[in-house]
């Protein structure tokens, strides 16, 4: 018979099995994408949205970049009340070239967030355009301000898996870490720092060029594919049924405002989509503390959508594949808050020589297969990864670098329960991480809003 106790214990059990069946699609899903015919970009109008608190280091290489690889496109940069040189980087780039765009924010309507932020060059971009200009034909892209778009982006999302299908109203592409390769990222300090952070920078781009990956193709699958806030594309139309419902496109308090414009999106009738053949590439974070500053932000972020469930649930847009995989999404922090609390729980009745279960021979195997299955998926990654990304790599540092990326994915749990713990005390302020080029003072390593 299942007594609570038992229930108790089982419960990693269910919680792994899910993960399993979310791996093994996200990982058909990659292994089994398909190649994406490319369109015409000339067949519409490029906006890119940069948004900008205190980015003086990198903004100008971005704008500059942006403006030479899409000599077509308008470059609209958010200034959130910097108080670097931001706003003069940008406004002195804008007196040499008529589509670059300044949009100055002071507070107090400032720094209150990235999604007011891009309302604001959304209202911008709305008085700019004639009265009748076709908005379909208008599409925006938010780069961050480190973000480098790949030269064939355009091309690859004006497809007929993008927005050469009139119903797409959001594409979002890969992400990778272009500091990858970078040997010393922590400049003045020894060589086992400096090897761990080019770990940790190499976890990233790999947790996003194949695990992300698959589990966006796996949502393309599902009808639920999350946008994300660097490589973002949508169609000014949709921008516009949005902010018709909802009094504008991005949340304002959001800390995933993003993720959370995918879900008006696809609420209000059009497709959102995957392209895996083109990227944006960023800066990977050397740091530890950053590191954990920006995906504490991003977990907190995630327990804010758990508002949206009533309405996803009763969308008509939605298939019942699309709304189990949003729900799951939307329950992955609390699970890893529950999943850590229940280890450490039965860590400690087992080590006491008690056992739910009826002999505690009986709870070994079934431990050594938990841990056995929660190390392969990710260990299973790490040749994929090498050999689409890193094939000059041998096979056995593949291999390595899929058990790393298993070590990595414990911050989950940490991060999950800080996000939690700023939802229980109130803390909604929005984080913004340094850049790996600023210089740091003894001064906070995030600023809050």
């Amino acid at each position: 018979m299942l007594t609570f106790d038992r229930l108790l214990f089982l419960f990693p059990f269910v919680l792994l099995a899910c993960f399993l069946l979310y791996w093994a699609g996200a990982r058909h899903a990659y292994l089994r994408r398909p190649a994406h015919e490319g369109g015409d970009p000339g067949a519409f109008d490029w906006h890119f949205f940069v948004p900008c608190r205190d980015e003086e280091t990198v903004v100008g290489s971005t704008v500059t970049r942006l403006r030479t690889d899409f000599p077509a496109a308008h470059v609209w940069v958010v200034d959130d009340a910097s108080n670097d040189r931001t706003a003069s980087v940008v406004a002195a780039l804008a007196e040499d070239d008529v589509r670059v765009h300044l949009v100055s924010r002071r507070r107090p309507d400032a720094r209150i967030g990235k999604g007011a932020a891009l309302n604001a060059a959304y209202a911008e971009l709305h008085d700019f355009l004639p009265a009748g200009a076709d908005r379909s034909r208008v599409v925006v892209c938010v780069v961050d301000a480190d973000g480098h778009l790949a030269p064939d982006a355009l091309h690859a999302v004006s497809g007929p898996a993008g927005f050469g299908d009139p119903e797409t109203g959001g594409v979002q592409v890969s992400v990778r870490m272009r500091n990858v390769d970078e040997p010393r990222p922590l400049h003045g300090r020894g060589r086992i720092p400096n090897a761990l952070a080019r770990l940790l920078v190499r976890m990233q781009d790999m947790e996003f060029a194949v695990s992300n990956a698959g589990m966006q193709l796996l949502r393309g699958r599902t009808g639920s594919v999350g946008l994300g806030g660097n490589g973002q594309f949508t169609r000014l139309t949709a921008l516009d049924r949005i902010a018709a419902a909802e009094r504008r496109p991005w949340q304002r308090d959001a800390l995933l405002e993003d993720y959370e414009l995918g879900l008006h999106m696809i609420l209000g009738g059009y497709r959102v989509t995957h392209i895996a053949d083109t990227y944006v590439s960023q800066e990977g974070l050397p740091h530890a503390r950053r590191f954990l500053t920006q995906r504490t932000r991003w977990a907190q972020g995630n327990l804010q959508c758990v508002r949206y469930a009533p309405r996803i649930v009763g969308s008509r847009h939605h298939s019942g594949r699309g709304v189990l995989e949003t729900l799951y999404t939307f329950v992955q922090p609390l699970a890893h808050v529950a999943s850590l609390a229940l280890t450490v729980f039965l860590v400690a009745v087992l080590a006491l020589g008690h056992s739910p279960l009826d002999s505690a021979l009986g709870v070994w195997p079934l431990v050594l297969v938990l841990c056995l299955l929660s190390v392969l998926p990710f260990a299973l990654w790490g040749p994929v990864y090498r050999r689409d990304f890193a094939p000059e790599s041998s096979w056995f540092k593949g291999l390595l670098w899929g058990f790393a990326l298993w070590l990595y994915a414990y911050h989950v749990f940490v991060v999950a329960s800080r996000g939690l713990l700023r939802v229980l005390r109130g803390k909604n302020g929005w984080a913004k991480t340094r850049r790996n080029a600023e210089v740091v003072g003894t001064g906070p390593v995030a600023t809050e809003a």
